[in-house]
């Protein structure tokens, strides 16, 4: 089967500043999903509505980040925070439900300025554990999925405190609840540890959404780099892969015109540029 593809609209298509405007492109281009970040200053009904109209299905939310005045990226394992953090699941959970996404990626965040990582990583655990059995609690109610995400700290955010998979599977074992998946971003997967191929199916029973982009640049995935995406779709397409694997990268250029690696894939599957909502729905 082929595997499904996602546009993440807080990426793609920065040629259009609005959310709505990029969901339409994304379907112009193909894709008959899409995921964002927080969709800051975007009202829930207009992305509803330029989600219909374009025939898209949102596939996956982020929590909110917190106070970006202080440099917060989410608040999921901040000791302290729990308030706050609760205050934003419920806002990313009204808002999802209001957009009808089934997915919410509840951010980590980062290790406290001038903190040991090793001083503080227990306590953090602790409070991502407590935070997430309470999340579970409240997405099993609306028959939601929750997603925690390793982000690389060698290159991308040095403070993030949750940057491995092995790490997020020993904390999924901990919490223990169905509705908790693995986010694994094959970008973070390889600049943390690469073994790619065994990471996916060590981790493949835990994966509940895959996002791409090639290493170091971040850019389309048949740019230069370390990965070989080709075979690692293979890969996923073996193991049964049926969520979503999100495009979340910088395109170097144009969107559309960096887009060649998807329309080859769809023609490698046999699929037709008028029919690849049957490769994407």
């Amino acid at each position: 089967m082929a595997l499904r593809f996602s546009a993440n609209v807080s990426w793609l298509f920065p040629e259009r500043a609005a959310l709505p405007a990029r969901l339409e492109a994304a379907a112009r281009a193909g894709f008959r999903a899409a995921e964002a970040a927080w969709p800051a200053g975007c009202e829930a009904a207009a992305l509803r509505a330029a989600a219909a109209r374009a025939g898209l299905r949102l596939v996956l939310l982020n929590t909110p980040p917190g106070d970006p005045d202080k440099g917060e990226m989410g608040l999921g394992a901040v000791p302290g925070r729990q308030p706050a953090f609760r205050e934003g699941l419920a806002m990313a959970v009204q808002y999802a439900k209001a957009v009808d996404c089934p997915r919410i990626h509840l951010m980590a965040g980062r290790v406290p300025v001038g903190a040991d990582r090793a001083a503080v990583a227990g306590e953090m655990e602790t409070t991502f554990i407590e935070n997430l059995r309470y999340a579970a609690d409240i997405l099993a109610q609306e028959d939601m999925i929750g997603l925690i995400e390793p982000i690389n700290s060698r290159i991308t955010d040095p403070r993030y405190f949750l940057n491995t998979p092995h790490q997020a599977a020993a904390i999924l074992e901990k919490v223990g609840r169905p509705n908790l998946k693995l986010q694994l971003d094959i970008f973070h997967c390889q600049i943390m540890d690469g073994n790619l191929s065994r990471n996916l199916e060590t981790y493949f029973p835990l994966i509940g959404h895959i996002q791409i982009a090639q290493v170091p640049g971040r850019h389309e995935p048949d740019s230069p780099g370390e990965v070989n995406f080709p075979y690692l779709f293979q890969l996923l397409e073996s193991l049964g892969y049926t969520g979503y694997v999100g495009c979340e990268y910088a395109p170097k250029g144009d969107t559309v015109d960096g887009l060649g690696w998807l329309r080859s894939y769809w023609e490698s599957r046999g699929l037709q540029h008028e029919e690849t909502g049957k490769a994407t729905e």
